[in-house]
């Protein structure tokens, strides 16, 4: 059977880029006209950037609730509206086809008052943000990512531009990180609209951060610089609606985290972490946040390293930088599958392997090329030492390893980390005990 781009009405649209174009636009236009215009009666706030949504999003909706308000919630995880929530395998966070508008229309079904939605680049292009009436858009930070798919960075940065000024031709309030790097693009461009900056140094958010840092487990949600990030936006905007200080406070302390993204496995001095960091960016900073400093229990921790790249023609110009971050900050370093799609599997590792030749010819001797994902994890938790962190990025919560002629491993990344840890512990004490 043709696969969809194959069928002739499509090929017609891919050589016709207006075309292409028209048609999104159109399936926006019918979602909202079939559905009713539902935003309208909901408080709708989208988040934007290039990592961070996923969790921005969930400490929104945790204060929220904490302040007793009923929501709806579509992001790349999960579909939840009202108390029903639902794993997202649409393998979109924005779907497109009307699913916004449903979504939308059964929020209002289920009385919610609040419909919060992860609103993605591509999904901007494809119209999808369309015909519905923002309230507030957040955009958490920007850094390279889907440059094959846009053409250029500038072009990505504009699809994000796009989606915040939409949401100012709608009456609503925009939202924008003081901390990122391209805040001052922004800024500048939006000034006439009067955006609202934010920022993790914010005099408000510092009479939260002492009793959160007090009271916080590193294993439920890691607080390095990345993720207060995330808390000063959600807390600001949790403000701005008027949820008290007690239930904002309450919510944040309560806040365990997302699957898949800085989630900890951790049991006898071993310690994993699952992370969905697949950018240069974000991999510095799950690096940066989990590598381990000595103490007196274990004077040489060491962090080992899983790490692969996406096939299919997916931002390969990272691969290289990923490999050489790894170099700066991984002790060892298993390169292995992560979505190779059509690709050569091996011809991606080789990619990133020259980037840890490049940046440290003598740790890309410890590097080691296991193809095999459930290999690798197990062989990173033999390598492993109690007092090591072992950390795979690029999965998080997937469900899927996606491979050759559209096939789909199923796949659970925690699981898996579980698994190697309980036969390194078993190891361990059988060693013990010789």
């Amino acid at each position: 059977m043709a696969s969809f781009k194959e069928r002739r009405i499509v090929k017609l649209f891919y050589n016709f880029p207006g075309a292409l174009s028209a048609y999104h636009f159109l399936w926006a236009w019918t979602g909202a006209t079939v559905y009713r215009y539902p935003s309208k009666k909901l408080f709708v706030i989208g988040v934007t950037g290039t990592k961070g949504k996923t969790t921005t999003l969930e400490i929104i909706n945790a204060i929220l609730e904490a302040g007793g308000k009923r929501t709806a919630l579509l992001s790349s995880l999960r579909v939840k509206v009202g108390e029903r929530s639902v794993k997202n395998h649409t393998g979109n966070s924005m779907p497109g086809r009307a699913f916004i508008q449903k979504f939308l229309r059964d929020a209002v079904r289920e009385k919610c008052e609040y419909a919060l939605i992860e609103v993605s680049s591509q999904a901007v292009v494809q119209h999808r943000h369309r015909f519905i009436k923002w309230d507030m858009g957040v955009i958490t930070n920007l850094a390279p990512e889907h440059i094959e798919s846009h053409g250029s960075f500038e072009n990505y940065r504009a699809a994000k531009l796009s989606f915040l000024q939409y949401v100012f031709r709608q009456g609503g309030e925009v939202f924008l990180n003081r901390d990122d790097k391209e805040f001052t693009f922004f800024f500048n461009v939006l000034a006439a609209f009067s955006p609202t900056a934010y920022s993790k140094e914010d005099e408000f958010l510092k009479n939260y951060l002492p009793r959160i840092r007090a009271a916080s487990k590193e294993e439920r949600f890691i607080l390095s610089d990345f993720n207060i990030e995330h808390i000063a936006v959600a807390a600001a905007i949790g403000e701005k609606l008027g949820i008290d200080d007690a239930a904002i406070e309450r919510a944040i302390l309560n806040f365990e985290g997302v699957p898949g993204r800085m989630e900890f496995v951790r049991e006898g001095g071993y310690t994993g972490v699952v992370d969905y960091a697949h950018t240069p960016d974000s991999l510095e900073a799950a690096y940066r946040a989990v590598k381990p400093n000595p103490s007196a229990a274990y004077p040489h921790p060491r962090l080992i390293a899983l790490l692969g790249g996406a096939g299919g023609g997916r931002d390969k110009w990272k691969r290289p930088a990923m490999g050489a971050i790894a170099a700066r900050y991984c002790d060892e370093i298993i390169l292995t599958d992560e979505d190779p799609y059509n690709e050569n599997p091996s011809g991606i590792l080789d990619e990133i392997a020259g980037g840890i030749r490049e940046a440290d010819p003598e740790k890309a001797k410890r590097v080691h090329n296991i193809l095999d994902r459930k290999k690798a994890i197990y062989k990173a938790f033999e390598l492993a030492r109690p007092g090591d962190v072992v950390i795979g990025t690029g999965k998080g919560s997937e469900e899927w390893i996606h491979v050759a002629g559209g096939k789909k491993v199923p796949w659970s990344e925690r699981g898996l980390f579980e698994e190697a840890l309980r036969e390194r512990l078993g190891a361990h004490a059988k060693g013990a005990d010789a």
